[in-house]
This record gives C-alpha cells, sequence and structure tokens, in this order.
C-alpha cells in the first residue's frame, strides 16, 4: 500500500511539475500585452502560484523517494546469525 501512495506522489508531483511549466509559459505570452494594472496583478499572482506549485511539486517528490526507498528497505530479507 505504501509504494502505491509514493508512486502516486510521485505521478502527482510530474503533474504539478507540467501545470508550473505551463503557468510559466502563460506568465511569458501575458509578459507581452501592455503594462496595465491587471496585467501587473497577474503576473504577480502567476508568478507565486509557479513557486508554490514547485514547491508542492518538490515536496511531493521527496516524499514519494522517502516512501519508495522505505518500501525497499522493508522489502528485504532480515538475515541475523
Amino acid at each position: 500500500m505504501n509504494k502505491l501512495v509514493a508512486v502516486i506522489q510521485l505521478i502527482t508531483s510530474a503533474l504539478v511539475s507540467l501545470v508550473a511549466l505551463a503557468t510559466m509559459i502563460n506568465l511569458i505570452f501575458i509578459s507581452t500585452r501592455p503594462e496595465t494594472i491587471s496585467v501587473v496583478n497577474t503576473l504577480v499572482g502567476q508568478g507565486v502560484l509557479i513557486i508554490l506549485l514547485l514547491v508542492l511539486a518538490t515536496v511531493l517528490f521527496k516524499k514519494s523517494l522517502a516512501g519508495l526507498k522505505q518500501d525497499k528497505l522493508s522489502a528485504k530479507p532480515a538475515t541475523t546469525p
């Protein structure tokens, strides 16, 4: 069960990274518009959103790797002399 959760977290991390990339591309397109207060608000808002998405992706990635490594350690048979 832990391995399934770790794999789902890994897939979610990849999807969140793709969303952050798409938001960054959208930010580039918006920055070509004439500068108004709504464009500036959008730039700030999407900048914050990109940072938060990348932090979420990093946390999910690290948790999924830790879950997969923990699963590998628990799958090894214990050899005691």
